[in-house]
């Protein structure tokens, strides 16, 4: 399975969980960012290539709405809600990221 996680400026939480999961066995894993400022931007290919999209805040799930309209349609999209006040690698981010990886992805396989 193809996992996409999306933040703003993809620099501190989308790289995060990027960086935390890129390694699984089963999935791989890319992270892009919303802002015009983002390092990755999300782009109609990396919204293709996903199969589940995780963002972390309700307005990027709209921010893909409105910019992909049609190419979201059938895609699978989560809200994380995490809110954009952890640095890369936080302990406290990556013990959040680590129960929702458990949660929506491990689960989704059953």
């Amino acid at each position: 399975m193809n996992i996409l996680f999306i933040c703003s400026r993809n620099q501190w939480r989308s790289r995060t969980a990027e960086d935390l999961f890129k390694n699984h066995p089963l999935h791989r894993v890319r992270s892009a960012g919303t802002a015009p400022s983002a390092r990755i931007k999300v782009s109609e290919k990396t919204i293709q290539w996903a199969d589940l999209i995780l963002v972390m805040e309700k307005r990027h799930k709209q921010h893909l709405q409105e910019k992909f309209g049609n190419w979201i349609e059938e895609k699978d999209i989560r809200i994380l809600d995490i809110p954009d006040e952890y640095g890369y690698m936080d302990p406290e981010l990556v013990e959040i990221l680590e129960r929702h990886w458990e949660d929506m992805v491990e689960l989704r396989k059953k």
